[in-house]
């Protein structure tokens, strides 16, 4: 999942650029979201130290304060260095500044014409989508879903197990961010996945690179982000 990041100091502005992004990654369906609109580069740059995910960012250039977007960007780099930065500003004639910056902006979108800066970002936002997913995929091993309508990619390195659904025929992947019910069975998914996922239950199969602790008397798997599955007598020394 990649998220979404966006510093513009004029209140109007920024409420804009924001519904922009809604509603291009609810109608487009992107494995996106929308985790911080600010207009101060300091509080988005705190934000950025802690998030585990790829980002898109939409900076203004002036943006009123003692470090501009320029500035804001150079410090991006150093936490996400494959980030997708993106100028929003008025003046076209500060593009030359991001070789001086040295901050590899993927676009600049002009303010003056609201019509065309609305495509301007639907465009930046699809094309972030399909370099990350191209990056991810000759970088990381990756499993696709299909969710309803959604096709979403998952580093295997980010899965902690697998669950059987109440919903028949469903299953329930855990990742270290969040979670997601699709279509399958436990059958189906250990014959698609390497051997790093072992199937420890009728009701669980679990990526061994993400376990931190087995507790064998009370039969609890425990994983890196605290959550925990269940482990059956009969599959505890395959594991």
């Amino acid at each position: 999942m990649l998220n979404i990041f966006v510093c513009e100091d004029n209140a109007v502005q920024r409420q804009a650029i924001m519904q922009i992004i809604q509603n291009t990654v609810l109608i487009e369906e992107l494995d996106m979201q929308l985790v911080l609109d600010t207009e101060d580069p300091y509080v988005l740059l705190e934000k950025v130290k802690t998030s585990q995910n790829t980002g898109i960012y939409f900076l203004d250039i002036d943006l009123k304060a003692r470090m501009n977007g320029m500035k804001l960007a150079q410090q991006i780099r150093l936490f996400d260095p494959r980030g997708f930065i993106i100028f929003i500003t008025a003046h076209s004639e500060l593009s030359y500044m991001t070789f001086q910056y040295r901050v590899e902006a993927m676009d600049f979108v002009l303010k003056d014409n609201p019509a065309e800066a609305k495509v301007k970002i639907r465009e930046c936002l699809l094309n972030a989508m399909e370099r990350y997913t191209l990056q991810t995929n000759k970088t990381h091993k990756v499993y696709m879903i299909e969710a309803g309508e959604r096709k979403i990619s998952i580093d295997y390195e980010d899965i902690l197990f697998f669950e059987t659904s109440s919903n028949i025929h469903k299953v329930i992947l855990h990742a270290k961010d969040r979670q997601i019910e699709f279509s399958s069975t436990m059958k189906e998914l250990a014959h698609a996945l390497d051997s790093n996922f072992v199937r420890c239950h009728r009701s669980f199969l679990v990526n061994k690179n993400n376990i931190k602790e087995i507790d064998e008397k009370n039969r609890i798997i425990y994983f890196t982000n605290g959550e925990t599955c269940l482990m059956s007598t009969r599959r505890m020394k395959e594991l």
